[in-house]
């Protein structure tokens, strides 16, 4: 069986668990996710997990916040007047809203709070400054 390499499109199962062992996010009982390591599609400490796994063989990886998405930044929670939103706008605390940013690159803010006057959007990833761990099964490689 060949073994994963860059450049090689794979199939992996996947489970996703924070560093206190809290579940994020599995593909078991799905699809199996497919890329192609080395297009940076995922975080690259677990594309280079995968070079040198066969088809069938699993193991475990843990990546710290810094080689994941990177530490919580509180530069990026800012209140935004809420005359800046839709008047039909009712903002809930864990909505998820597109938003674009100074260069017109639509990024994806979390409301974690708002008043009447404002709605605090956080621009963090969701996983920033966690660490992750990862039960990784490799089912195909091509």
């Amino acid at each position: 069986m060949a073994q994963a390499e860059t450049g090689n499109t794979v199939k992996v199962h996947y489970t996703g668990k924070l560093g206190d062992d809290v579940l994020f996010q599995t593909s078991v009982g799905r699809k199996p996710l497919q890329f192609t390591i080395g297009q940076e599609q995922l975080i690259p400490a677990f594309e280079q997990a995968l070079i040198g796994m066969s088809p069938g063989e699993s193991k475990n990886i843990k990546i710290s916040a810094d080689e994941a998405f990177g530490p919580y930044r509180e530069e990026l929670v800012q209140t935004v007047d809420r005359s800046q939103f839709p008047a039909e706008l009712e903002p809930e605390v864990d909505q998820k809203l597109n938003m674009s940013n100074d260069g017109g690159r639509t990024i994806v803010v979390t409301v974690i709070d708002f008043s009447e006057s404002g709605v605090t959007l956080d621009a963090n990833h969701p996983l920033a400054g966690e660490d992750l761990a990862f039960d990784i099964e490799l089912v195909e490689t091509a």
